[in-house]
């Protein structure tokens, strides 16, 4: 038996392509990336800044504009510094915990990127 497939439109794919196809499309879906930080700390706009470097959309929590979010971000991550990132339900950490993933090549494939 070969490795080909006939898709909807009756046009044949081998394995290795529908392979790649799929691997594509989970690698598209962009990761949902949390930060709690705070408007003037430079760990947070660093961390901002290294996530944008790399296309990434963040979805940004300021616990200096709503401070009772700080305790549920202290709840989460037992943590009372900014900022605290998440890339979908992985804890990241702060600041330097990102830069050194970034730096030991492991940032990249949590941000499918």
């Amino acid at each position: 038996m070969d490795d080909t497939h006939t898709q909807n439109n009756g046009t044949h794919t081998n394995g290795a392509q529908a392979n790649a196809s799929n691997a594509d499309a989970q690698k598209a879906a962009p990761p949902n990336v949390l930060m709690y930080a705070t408007g003037t700390c430079p760990y947070c706009i660093n961390a901002e800044r290294l996530l944008v470097s790399k296309g990434v959309e963040i979805n940004k929590i300021r616990v200096d504009l709503q401070p009772e979010l700080r305790q549920e971000m202290m709840q989460k991550t037992g943590r009372r510094t900014v900022p605290q990132i998440y890339i979908d339900a992985l804890h990241v950490g702060g600041y330097d915990d990102l830069r050194a993933l970034d730096l030991a090549g492991k940032l990249d494939p949590l941000l499918k990127i």
